[in-house]
């Protein structure tokens, strides 16, 4: 066989070199391909299954509910109950429904007004929140901190100790006289009555705290040469803080209290005079209402005093 012969045969063998390569191109880039998306699947099928949470049988919550809302409600009809007897043996005395029926009546329209001394309970409350208001604050300014001051420097503290150990006993009913021969008007005095008997719970929690606060971290400041305003407001009062808020919830409460009595005393607009006004026109049931009324307000009061005692607790942050 010729060479010719034999270099035609052996190319007519070999396939040609430009399409194979093509597809090795082909085939190098889905052998890539499958790399990549091997690799990017691969974490998620190596991520952990999230496990289900683990939710109590059914009965244990209903349990655990009713453990909640049971005692409540058994001393809800404990009170109903006694309530409806005490009514029943006593002449003039209003029962539940009547009391309901009258409550119903009276909030259907709590802010109408008729005169000054013909206003509804919304009214009233209103301006005992506002008197409470004026005079809690201006406490809130003197007595936080003059607690400071007291807790502070030992000379203050045996200072004033008398004067407050002399003062706190006396009934806040007491100071109303004095205020209505220096203020000349009723709403004067009784803001002046609330001042006198909530200052007195921020005084000494305050001290106390500033007391309690430990002497290493006054010795820090000393050795930081630390100013004084500095020592007050970056070292004691974050530690006072929770001393604070609990006299200042004490002095809300006994506010709270002494309104009442001292609006009966005073007279006008508030909750304490409608108290006695209704008494004054025999109608018991608006006096069952108007004590529901105190309470159910006292209450929002502390509690939101101690959300914000919660707020401000080192052991929620």
């Amino acid at each position: 066989m010729s060479a010719v012969s034999m270099t035609a045969s052996n190319l007519a063998a070999e396939p040609p070199t430009a399409e194979p390569r093509a597809h090795g191109h082909a085939a190098a880039n889905g052998a890539m391909a499958a790399t990549a998306e091997t690799s990017n699947s691969a974490p998620a099928a190596a991520k952990p299954a999230a496990e289900p949470r683990y939710r109590a049988p059914l009965g244990h919550r209903v349990n655990a509910v009713l453990k909640k809302v049971l005692p409540p409600l058994f001393g809800i009809g404990l009170l109903l109950g006694v309530w409806a007897i005490v009514a029943m043996k006593t002449q003039g005395f209003p029962g539940p429904m009547q009391t309901w029926a009258s409550a119903v009546e009276i909030f259907s329209d709590p802010f109408y007004r008729n005169g000054p001394n013909d206003q509804g309970i919304g009214w009233n409350i209103l301006s005992s929140l506002q008197r409470v208001g004026i005079g809690f604050g201006v406490a809130a300014l003197v007595g936080i901190p003059m607690g400071f001051l007291i807790g502070r420097f030992n000379f203050l503290n045996s200072m004033l100790d008398p004067l407050i150990s002399l003062l706190r006993p006396v009934s806040p009913l007491a100071w109303l006289p004095i205020g209505l021969l220096v203020f000349k008007k009723a709403d004067p005095a009784a803001t002046w009555t609330i001042f006198i008997c909530s200052i007195w719970p921020m005084i000494l929690n305050t001290a106390q705290g500033v007391q309690r606060v430990p002497q290493d971290y006054m010795n820090v400041a000393r050795v930081l040469n630390l100013s004084e305003f500095k020592i007050i407001t970056k070292i004691l009062f974050p530690a006072v803080l929770p001393y604070m808020l609990t006299g200042i919830r004490l002095s809300i409460g006994t506010a709270w209290l002494v309104i009442v009595a001292a609006e009966m005393l005073t007279g006008g607009v508030g909750i304490g005079f409608w108290v006695w006004d209704e008494w004054n026109n025999l109608k018991v049931e608006h006096i069952v209402i108007a004590i529901f009324v105190i309470g159910i307000v006292g209450l929002m009061l502390e509690q939101a005093l101690l959300l914000i005692a919660k707020r401000f607790s080192y052991g929620n942050n």
